[in-house]
């Protein structure tokens, strides 16, 4: 039997479902490896013309504009100088020494003190690739020189290290903010709680492991005459500290907006850095040229972002996914489209990074998650929440590819991959204490 199918009913169905063949399309080309962002502006030019024709080209020009004079968004390459400074200035290996001397006394101590210094650098930082870097340097081969398990201390510093991803201020929450529409000020706020409650569920863990497990989470006997006093703790645990209260304090007071205390940060990390003795103009050059990289590679992908949400609205793609999570939610509520909705998020996290999901998925699914009645702010921190395992999750997890580049000898990949099991398992019990208990969210607010 042979089925004749006309040729304008196969144009009419390619354009009636041309978003789902544009997402088909984009998703393939980088699996297949392409750069995100000229995967984005190519994808996007291309089904553009078919959806729009040449007019494509005179709505495009707005929306990037749009984009380029958005002063919230001027708070990301000041927060990226801020951490970059901090990272070159050797904060970092003060404060991890004087804290595993702090805590080396109990089991498990060292990997404790990772996770408060990766907490303190996220809270300072709030970039992941120079977190994990430096702490994979200088955290792992003294884990591994005191006897601990090699699995245990590379997901140790791998979890610790993406803790800015949702620590405040966070460039992340900066950038969904800014997507969704919910203050950058309430996100930081709301942040707060969660961020605290999954520092205290890998604190936990490692003080049950290493109980339970005494040899591969030893005691640690310092080969120093200097003990960590009062007066060394506080020295080590001033500059961040009084840098993070600087920033969001400015903030949560309404002092200064997100983007004020960004400058903030960038101004005080540059004066903690000169105080610390590593300022030098070689250095500021360096800085410099990082934060140029990282922000043109952060507003490229924001621009293909774009382009691509252009395009994909203006063909009905998001009339399409309102109508399959309408009729989602119409069978089983909307805490049972917020599920799947998490772990749609969850399960891409495997394959795309954080700035591909936030720049793709999250302009398409907010939208319809508010319409649906979902707390926007709770929303937010949920998908932050979420993109930070994202990082831990194999086979395109970031950080496990940031460790691997700077891991010492003897360290092999599945070591990296074995121990960051149990911190993405405590990641997805942090995300559904989160999920049940929106009241986490609002603890501050």
């Amino acid at each position: 039997m042979t089925v004749l199918v006309k040729t304008g009913d196969v144009s009419l169905m390619f354009h009636e479902f041309l978003p789902i063949w544009m997402f088909i399309a984009l998703t393939a080309l980088l699996m297949a490896g392409f750069p995100v962002a000229f995967t984005l502006l190519g994808t996007s030019l291309c089904f553009g013309l078919v959806g729009f024709g040449w007019g494509f080209f005179n709505l495009l020009p707005l929306r990037i504009w749009g984009i380029m004079t958005n002063g919230t968004l001027l708070a990301v390459p000041l927060f990226i100088f801020m951490g970059v400074m901090l990272e070159r200035s050797g904060l970092a290996e003060q404060l991890l020494e004087t804290m595993g001397m702090l805590f080396g006394r109990i089991r498990g101590g060292l990997a404790v003190s990772v996770v408060l210094v990766g907490a303190l650098l996220g809270a300072s930082t709030g970039i992941v690739g120079a977190t994990v870097v430096t702490m994979g340097l200088l955290a792992v081969p003294t884990m591994l020189k005191h006897g601990y398990k090699t699995e245990l201390a590379c997901g140790t510093v791998t979890a610790a290290g993406t803790m800015g991803q949702i620590i405040p201020p966070s460039i992340v929450l900066i950038l969904i903010g800014d997507i969704v529409g919910v203050p950058v000020g309430d996100l930081f706020l709301g942040a707060v709680m969660p961020s605290f409650v999954l520092v205290s569920l890998y604190i936990i863990y490692i003080l049950v492991y290493g109980r339970l497990y005494p040899s591969s989470a030893p005691l640690v006997s310092w080969e120093t005459k200097e003990k960590a006093g009062l007066g060394k703790v506080f020295r080590a645990l001033f500059p961040p500290l009084f840098l993070m209260i600087a920033v969001l304090g400015s903030i949560f007071v309404g002092i200064a907006s997100p983007t004020e205390a960004a400058a903030v940060g960038a101004v005080g990390a540059t004066f903690l850095a000169m105080a610390h003795g590593g300022f030098s103009l070689k250095m500021v050059d360096e800085v410099a040229r990082s934060t140029m990289q990282l922000t043109s590679m952060v507003f490229i992908v924001l621009v293909g972002a774009a382009a691509f949400g252009l395009v994909f609205r203006g063909t009905g793609g998001d009339t399409l996914v309102r109508q399959a999570l309408g009729a989602l939610s119409d069978g089983l509520g909307p805490w049972a489209v917020m599920a799947v909705v998490m772990l749609f998020i969850f399960v891409i996290g495997f394959f795309l990074d954080f700035i591909e999901i936030t720049f793709i998925h999250v302009p398409v699914l907010a939208p319809v998650m508010i319409d649906l009645g979902i707390d926007p702010l709770w929303l937010c921190i949920l998908i932050a929440v979420n993109l930070q395992t994202s990082f831990l999750t194999p086979p395109f997890g970031f950080s496990l590819f940031y460790l691997r580049a700077v891991a010492p000898p003897g360290v092999s990949t599945a070591h990296i991959y074995k121990g960051i099991i149990p911190f993405v398992m405590l990641q997805i019990v942090g995300l559904l204490l989160v999920f049940f208990f929106p009241g986490i969210v609002r603890f501050f607010l």
